[in-house]
């Protein structure tokens, strides 16, 4: 079984998702990651998701659980590069994936990241 890398850049991390998603390497991504933002005090997950050509519900809803899983952990979920087609099947599917904050692409969600810690050193200023 092939391992998704995570890389890190400041205090974000990156998945870049280049291999076909079976159940287990979605599940060892879980456990992966979450290992790594406890390590790194990452605050913020870029899932890149430009070369998946197909999701199914299983998929989709470990999307939703690493997000929730990062929040518990300190760290803001944005998956970058949906294709119209996944984004599609994952309404059909009837998944919202709760919490997942979404963005064209890489650079859009490192600034949305980016404006989401902003906002947050404000608003513990007042």
């Amino acid at each position: 079984m092939e391992r998704v890398p995570i890389l890190k850049l400041g205090d974000i991390l990156i998945v870049s998702i280049q291999i076909d998603l079976e159940d287990q390497s979605v599940l060892a991504l879980q456990e992966d990651l979450a290992d790594k933002i406890v390590a790194t005090g990452a605050r913020g997950v870029i899932i890149d998701i430009t070369a998946v050509e197909i999701v199914d519900s299983f998929i989709g809803r470990m999307f939703a659980t690493i997000a929730s899983i990062s929040r518990m952990l300190d760290a803001e979920t944005v998956v970058v590069g949906m294709r119209p087609a996944v984004a599609i099947t994952l309404v059909e599917l009837g998944l919202s994936l709760g919490g997942v904050r979404t963005a064209l692409n890489l650079e859009k969600g490192v600034a949305l990241l980016n404006h989401l810690d902003g906002a947050q050193i404000a608003a513990a200023r007042r």
